[in-house]
């Protein structure tokens, strides 16, 4: 059997953090945390460490939410206790006490096989001389379960050497309700949730298992005669178990056990070995592979690792917070993030996860339609936070740079969350053609989207719908009216409801009038929903032929973004608050943000002068918005300039020009660089009878592979810009047409299909 230890060969499938860095360890603990949609630990080193230089190991698990207390709070993530800590020692004390006092440290994320492993060249002490090992994981096949494991060999020297290995933060943040030997059982403080852990380890010297001495709950200690060649093993496997209020048929005192003992049957080497087979799997499914530029492919390898780890197929009443699994920021809350940004990826590559996190949406339906009434309106407005139940977890206030206590308007105005729920939904039935997702949930989302939108938009005397008084993107401004991306988006929802409601009606015409009936929905309501969808304000502005991104935004004061090129803060905090809000200048992709998502709503000309215009004024001041920037950028064929926006929205993560990741990965950053890359240069679309690619490769590429997923199809993608070529090959399913520059091929299981490439003199398609 492979030897678990052995890295992968690949440096492009290898991020290494080589010796210590205390200014930056927190960053470093981001990059290199791993996580598997329930579990999820940040990098921190295992081995020995103290003296207040590392921070307390950080255990996530999904769905585990809490309030700190009965009011004036929001649930947040409850993190479990830290399972990785190990000490070694001789007579004379610990043996490197931290990173600092080994030679040549590094921690390193294989990205290939999903885990994190640690290399030391030696540890000395009193002539004793030792060379290590690490690694640790969260298993991909059984995500419920945990794997670290040591590898000591004694390069000189002897003496007694002691190996320790505990918990911390037993009793930090969930309540114990029990702990023994291997067992223990936490309880939430108002969210009535549990968690098991059951827990066992080893230590074997030369193959030999030693005997160990218990010291209390998850602690044991092993003690030793070190002596030249001897090589020592330590495998530590856990099991977690969350329920929730209405688990009320898991007995986690039992089920922890059960699980732990099924992983101990398959033992050490053939759970990592599991582990790899399905990482393999999903490489095979998503893998996207760039020839001629490694710092593009590495980038790439580490977004789709973070994306690959942070989704659960298994349980759809989870999404995926702002930071996933890796770091505390933004408290595991789940925002437009996830349906803009990570669920083309998942849609394309991974169906069963995307179909998982929109039945989050649906689950949590109840809480949206609950924040509408509450506000007035009709329908469901999901929360701009959204945590385990669908209720409103935005905080009410924050302090800002200057200290000074500011409310918190998005919970209340950012309501585009909704119209980008359907169009998550609506994307998702376009590709994978799910009819039962589609009729027993995705229609009752974007019927009811659509009825709080129809109830949303105010008839005013000019005969057209507004409305007002929200936040779009660009949270710079505040209480506008007319806020493009709202409306259009908000219009676009309207008319896929209505495009449904035909489509179910016509073809399950029986489930259409128990649905119909079930939400009170009338042909009289549709109606007016649709002429609510017409006459909605659209921003148009017929003097300068751009769309204004509110009523009003074009008349304030512009101000050339330039001459504060070089800043390291946002915007806002340069010119403040007040000023910024008088200003042009704008957070993130808002207008842009439409050119993205809805490209067939706008000629390329006016595609092309919207984009120039608020590219101009954009500061960037969000991870976000450089991925739609870069999107638009190569539908228009500017190529250098999307990869430019590709390569910083990865270094948000992967740069370490200042510390900014200390609260873990920004998902939806990486999710924008597989955007980039895919529905960006190499042109991937939808059409009603199949796929289209219009490629844009930067001309320092020599390749692009990529596969994707179309209604239970398998397609790998070959493209070749220096040959003109572009090789498509159906490895499953039925055939099917690819669309390429506008030109239909029939693609078929067998041979590839090799397409010249002669792309349009006019560039890609774009709605008259």
């Amino acid at each position: 059997m492979t030897d678990p230890f052995a890295p992968t060969l690949d440096p492009a499938w290898l991020w290494t953090e080589a010796g210590c860095d205390t200014v930056r360890q927190s960053s470093r603990e981001t990059r290199l945390a791993v996580s598997n949609g329930f579990l999820g630990v940040r990098g921190v080193p295992a081995l020995n460490r103290g003296g207040g230089r590392v921070a307390p190991g950080r255990t996530y698990v999904a769905g585990l939410f809490d309030t700190a207390s009965a009011q004036g709070s929001v649930s947040a993530f409850a993190p479990g206790p830290d399972w990785l800590r190990v000490r070694l020692a001789t007579a004379a004390g610990l043996l490197a006490h931290d990173p600092e006092a080994v030679s040549e440290h590094s921690m390193t994320l294989d990205m290939r096989r999903g885990l994190v492993s640690s290399h030391c060249h030696s540890v000395e002490a009193r002539g004793l001389r030792l060379s290590l090992r690490s690694l640790r994981l969260v298993s991909l096949s059984q995500r419920q379960i945990g794997l670290q494991g040591l590898r000591l060999r004694v390069e000189d020297g002897e003496s007694d050497l002691t190996l320790e290995a505990d918990f911390e933060g037993l009793d930090l943040v969930l309540i114990p309700e029990s702990l023994e030997r291997d067992l223990g059982v936490w309880r939430t403080r108002r969210s009535v949730k549990r968690l098991a852990i059951a827990s066992t380890a080893s230590v074997l010297i030369d193959g030999q298992t030693l005997a160990g001495e218990v010291l209390g709950p998850f602690h044991r200690r092993w003690t030793w005669k070190a002596s030249p060649g001897q090589q020592i093993d330590f495998e530590r496997i856990v099991a977690f178990v969350r329920t929730d209020a209405a688990d009320l048929d898991v007995d986690v005192v039992k089920a922890a056990p059960l699980i732990l003992a099924r992983a101990v049957r398959r033992g050490f080497a053939g759970l990592i070995a599991d582990h790899a087979a399905a990482w393999a799997e999903r490489w095979t499914s998503s893998d996207v592979q760039i020839d001629g530029d490694p710092a593009a492919q590495q980038a790439l390898r580490f977004a789709l690792h973070h994306l690959n780890g942070a989704a659960d197929p298994e349980d759809e009443h989870v999404s995926i917070g702002a930071r996933a699994l890796t770091g505390d920021d933004y408290l595991g809350h789940t925002f437009w993030d996830t349906e803009i940004f990570l669920l083309p990826f998942y849609t394309f590559t991974w169906p069963s996860a995307a179909r998982a996190l929109l039945m989050y949406r649906f689950h949590t339906l109840d809480g949206a339609r609950a924040k509408a009434a509450a506000m007035g309106w009709r329908g469901a407005l999901y929360a701009w936070e959204s945590a385990d139940t669908g209720a409103e977890t935005t905080p009410e206030q924050w302090v800002g740079p200057d200290r000074e206590v500011l409310h918190i308007l998005t919970g209340e105005q950012e309501q585009h969350i909704s119209a980008d729920v359907a169009y998550a939904v609506w994307q998702y039935w376009r590709v994978t053609d799910d009819e039962a997702f589609l009729r027993g949930a995705g229609a009752e989302i974007l019927l009811e989207t659509a009825r709080f939108w129809a109830s949303r938009a105010t008839l005013e005397p000019d005969c057209l719908h507004h409305i007002q008084r929200v936040i779009g993107p660009d949270e710079y401004h505040e209480g506008v009216d007319d806020n493009a991306y709202t409306n259009l988006m908000a219009r676009w929802n309207i008319r896929r409801a209505l495009e449904v409601a035909a489509l179910y009606s016509g073809r399950w015409p029986a489930e259409w009038t128990a649905l119909s009936s079930q939400l009170g929905l009338t042909p009289a309501e549709m109606t007016d929903w649709r002429r609510v969808a017409d006459s909605m304000a659209t921003g148009d502005d017929a003097a300068t032929g751009l769309i204004a991104q509110f009523k009003g935004f074009l008349d304030l004061e512009d101000i050339e973004l330039a001459a504060y090129a070089g800043r390291s803060v946002p915007m806002d905090v340069v010119l403040g608050r007040d000023r910024t809000a008088r200003s042009q200048v704008i957070k993130q992709a808002d207008v842009v943000a439409l050119l993205a998502l809805l490209p067939d709503e706008f000629t390329r000309k006016a595609t092309g002068a919207n984009f120039a215009y608020y590219e101009a004024r954009c500061g960037h001041g969000s991870s976000l918005s450089r991925a739609l920037h870069g999107l638009v950028a190569a539908r228009l064929g500017q190529a250098d300039k999307a990869l430019s926006y590709l390569r910083q929205s990865s270094a948000i993560d992967l740069g370490d020009t200042h510390v900014a990741i200390a609260g873990g990965i920004h998902t939806a950053a990486q999710g924008g660089v597989w955007m980039i890359t895919v529905l960006g240069l190499a042109g991937l679309s939808l059409r009603d009878d199949g796929l289209s690619l219009e490629p844009r490769l930067p001309a320092t590429w020599l390749g692009l592979t990529f596969p994707v997923q179309w209604r239970g199809r398998r397609i790998k993608i070959r493209i070749e810009p220096g040959a003109c070529r572009l090789e498509a090959t159906l490895e499953s399913g039925a055939a099917m047409v690819l669309w390429v520059y506008g030109r239909p091929y029939d693609l078929s299981l067998g041979p590839p299909v090799i397409v010249e490439l002669v792309p349009l003199a006019s560039g890609p398609r774009q709605a008259a």
